[in-house]
């Protein structure tokens, strides 16, 4: 059986605010993209119930109905969007090769990668049934639906802290969940999170059980974990900052990445060490993380392509 061999001006991987913007301004220019989903098509915002921050939605809108309607407007503009995902690269020589799900190959001139990042999460059965309904990755998406309220925050880096004095402005009484005695954050971040008044640290702790209704959540079961000793924390929101994986792991060896595994690009731009390859999304950005940052670069991956393949 021979090989399936396809050929394209520009390959988009990923599909999420990132790629899809990439495609309906490369389909927009006639590059005519080809846009493989990936294992999530859509990306992280599926697994997101209200989006209340992408400008242009004055009474929200619900991720994945995002997602359905970027991926209408770049098939609009003639992006031919598949199911499946990138199993192998090689980026020595132009055209670049790519192999999509371990049997067919694509020849692109230019690709833009929009792979994205995947939040860690704690691996609960409870946590994956209340997802969406109570249990977030993001407190800067999310956090302001708990405004007034009592919420807990799983994670001891700067991230958690940072987090954790966002949330601490919009709710009654942070519980700050750390598997440890002391924070991994830096000394700056530490001390923001002891002068905030309504953050309660929880010591040696860890999520056990995440409590909840048909309404959502209810509450979280934590355990410490020198004694055993659980406690309930009635809470309506449930908050997971124990980092994020960057989708990078068949890059490895063929763009440069930094030290957590994101794609580098140059400042300013979306281009990586690779003339031709371009990343976009979180999959490069570990510091902003939002649908609108994703979207920017998304655009700007895709008019750096048109530029590359006029020059």
């Amino acid at each position: 059986m021979s090989e399936e061999i396809e050929k394209t001006r520009c390959l988009i991987i990923g599909s999420g605010p990132a790629g899809y913007t990439a495609a309906i301004y490369a389909a927009r220019a006639d590059l005519k993209p080809i846009v493989y989903q990936g294992m999530q098509p859509g990306g992280q915002l599926t697994i997101t119930t209200e989006v209340d921050n992408f400008p242009g939605y004055p009474g929200g809108i619900q991720g994945p109905q995002m997602m359905e309607d970027l991926q209408k407007q770049c098939e609009r503009f003639g992006t031919d969007v598949r199911f499946g995902r990138a199993t192998a690269v090689d980026f020595s020589r132009r055209p670049f090769k790519v192999t999509i799900d371990e049997n067919k190959t694509i020849l692109a001139e230019t690709i833009i990668i929009a792979t994205g990042a995947s939040a860690k999460w704690l691996g609960l059965e409870s946590e994956k049934q209340f997802m969406g309904s109570g249990v977030s990755g993001c407190a800067t998406c999310d956090g302001f639906f708990y405004r007034g309220q009592d919420v807990a925050i799983v994670g001891g880096g700067d991230t958690a802290a940072e987090e954790a004095t966002y949330l601490a402005k919009l709710c009654k009484k942070v519980y700050m969940i750390h598997r440890r005695n002391e924070l991994r954050a830096s000394k700056a971040m530490q001390h923001k999170v002891k002068q905030t008044p309504n953050i309660e640290m929880v010591w040696e702790s860890i999520p056990a059980e995440v409590l909840g209704d048909d309404s959502g959540v209810t509450g979280v079961l934590t355990r410490n974990v020198k004694t055993g000793e659980k406690r309930r924390l009635e809470v309506t929101g449930l908050f997971v900052a124990i980092g994020h994986s960057p989708n990078t792991e068949i890059f490895k060896g063929h763009v440069e990445l930094d030290e957590m595994g994101y794609i580098k690009t140059v400042p300013g731009s979306t281009r990586t060490n690779i003339d031709g390859v371009f990343a976009a999304g979180d999959v490069q950005d570990h510091y902003y993380r939002q649908a609108v940052t994703a979207a920017g670069t998304g655009c700007m991956a895709a008019i750096e392509a048109e530029r590359f393949l006029g020059s």
